[in-house]
């Protein structure tokens, strides 16, 4: 074989449909857009427009509330704290700033709140922003401490 004679698999390639080019080509005059209408023009998007009725997403009715001012916290799990203890990434104190330096959560948020998934085997000292119950039970079955604490700016504020 030479690189002159190399070729596709028949029906592994199509031609492309040129349109409005004459009748012959099946796809003439028109082009395949009918007669007429806005869908003929160029350059048209309809999308939720319904020919000047009312559209649908405007017709049903609003549900909730979303707070503007909502507090969003980075949340971390008790198993991957371990799992970096392990590693040699986090040391016996572990405050919100560590859990950033050692790649364990990007950013702080509005604070760090800890969760009970996983298992703490080691003795630590941990100090975050907020902890759900299951959390604080295993640190201190674990041994260790749980300190939780306002953030600056809400402490500033009050």
């Amino acid at each position: 074989m030479k690189l002159n004679e190399l070729r596709d698999n028949p029906g592994a390639t199509k031609k492309r449909m040129r349109v409005g080019r004459g009748p012959g080509s099946g796809k003439g005059k028109m082009g395949g857009r009918g007669i007429k209408g806005q869908k003929s023009r160029s350059g048209v998007a309809i999308k939720g427009y319904e020919g000047g009725q009312m559209p649908l997403y405007q017709r049903l009715p609003k549900r909730g509330f979303n707070k503007p001012n909502r507090k969003s916290y980075a949340i971390v799990n008790l198993g991957l704290i371990q799992k970096f203890i392990d590693a040699g990434k986090l040391g016996t104190e572990i405050t919100e700033t560590e859990l950033v330096d050692s790649g364990l959560v990007r950013r702080r948020l509005d604070g760090i709140r800890l969760l009970a998934k996983g298992e703490l085997t080691s003795k630590v000292s941990i100090t975050v922003t907020g902890a759900s119950a299951g959390a604080a039970e295993a640190v201190e079955k674990a041994g260790g401490t749980l300190t939780v604490t306002a953030r600056a700016s809400e402490t500033e504020a009050a």
